[in-house]
């Protein structure tokens, strides 16, 4: 995308944050915690793909839409804030990866900014759930322990994130340069 805010821009960004929540809707797998309701699902990785494809500012709308969208309209509503502190921690890590890699988007580049953003997934998430535990009256100490025993989702997810996105990076990289777009 030549311009930031070209109408190309901003149908893809919409795009990718229906994706998105579409990808969180379609296939959800709860996982009993102690803290907050996690839940397996594809949101993370189609925002990373998001960031890769849009850039950092399009990609963190499209995710924080997406993503925060679905916690509003889910029972979620409370917490999805942090949901959009995430999308924006990740959309500046996945970014500023790739731009040390000056956008080369060879394989090994591409696992690694999947594995990178599945790190930051679970540092983020450690954190927004002690933020969650607080908010419900815990105490400190049991928050981060609650906090940490509640990662296992997190881990599944950010384990997904790091195979997805490389597959889906090259399946769709073609697609979108064929429609004559720039990607970052």
């Amino acid at each position: 995308m030549r311009q930031k805010n070209s109408l190309r821009a901003v149908i893809f960004t919409g795009l990718f944050a229906a994706i998105i929540f579409i990808g969180i809707s379609v296939l959800r797998i709860p996982v009993p915690a102690l803290v907050g309701r996690p839940f397996i699902h594809f949101g993370n990785a189609l925002t990373v793909l998001a960031i890769l494809f849009l850039g950092a500012r399009n990609g963190a709308i499209a995710g924080a839409v997406g993503l925060g969208g679905f916690d509003l309209l889910n029972g979620y509503a409370a917490t999805s804030w942090l949901t959009v502190l995430e999308v924006l921690v990740i959309a500046l890590v996945v970014h500023t990866t790739y731009r040390l890699f000056k956008f080369d988007d060879r394989t090994s580049h591409i696992v690694t900014i999947g594995i990178v953003a599945g790190v930051t997934k679970i540092f983020t998430s450690y954190l927004v759930s002690i933020v969650e535990a607080l908010m419900a009256g815990t105490l400190f100490k049991v928050a981060v322990v609650s906090a940490f025993l509640s990662l296992p989702a997190t881990i599944i997810n950010s384990i997904s994130t790091a195979i997805i996105v490389p597959i889906l990076y090259y399946l769709l990289r073609g697609a979108f340069r064929a429609t004559g777009s720039r990607m970052n």
